[in-house]
């Protein structure tokens, strides 16, 4: 089975050469900018953020002429096979942001909640623990429920901080309140964008500052 795709050759493009589905999977020779495995941010037509995808994705988006447009100042470029008719290597060039043909920004998706996981939660409270204001490494820090689950606290954003280990069994099963605990920072939960930054940990500059325009103004992550 094989796709159209535009091959970019010295000259100029040709339209609609095929390519077998096995050869999307380009065999990176040459990155611009060069970077191990850059995460691509894959954004609707209309420039709402949805996710990160492998840059293996992002090729195969391009080569189904799948991509609408493009942001950002990266662009890494891959190269495939010989093309047969002109004796040319084929090679696609990829942006760091791309807009995908088909997704569309449903205004619902502003209010969806972000998975919850430790890693994004202590990112989010930046390595501090609320009670004591001290910084430590991940495999230090603990979820720590306002309410607590055993009081009928729900697991969920706006519930959780994260504590160190001492502060959190001085509070116990207690809400910080009757534990007479006061937190450094009122919990919140991270919009798309604020997670999208939380959940990578190789993020470009230009992916960077095109997610930080799209904060909310309060969010703790405009001084990180």
């Amino acid at each position: 089975m094989t796709v159209g795709r535009r091959m970019r050759g010295e000259r100029g493009l040709m339209q609609n050469t095929a390519i077998p589905n096995d050869r999307i999977a380009y065999i990176r020779a040459g990155i611009v900018n060069t970077l191990i495995d850059p995460l691509i941010l894959r954004l609707d037509i209309t420039g709402w953020p949805q996710r990160w995808i492998p840059w293996q994705h992002a090729v195969i988006l391009d080569a189904r002429e799948m991509i609408a447009w493009t942001a950002g100042e990266r662009t890494f470029t891959f190269h495939g096979g010989i093309n047969r008719l002109s004796g040319r290597r084929s090679r696609i060039t990829v942006n760091s942001i791309i807009a995908v043909r088909g997704d569309a920004h449903n205004g619902g998706d502003e209010r969806l909640v972000p998975p919850l996981s430790n890693r994004e939660l202590f990112l989010r409270d930046e390595h501090l623990c609320m009670y004591c204001g001290r910084q430590f490494p991940g495999n230090l820090l603990t979820r720590d429920h306002l309410v607590p689950l055993s009081r009928g606290g729900v697991d969920c954003w706006s519930n959780v901080v994260a504590a160190c280990r001492g502060c959190n069994h001085s509070k116990g099963s207690r809400t910080p309140d009757e534990a007479g605990m006061s937190l450094l920072a009122v919990p919140y939960v991270p919009n798309r964008a604020e997670y999208l930054v939380l959940s990578n940990r190789r993020i470009l500059a230009d992916q960077m500052e095109f997610l930080r325009k799209r904060f909310r103004r309060t969010s703790r992550l405009r001084a990180g």
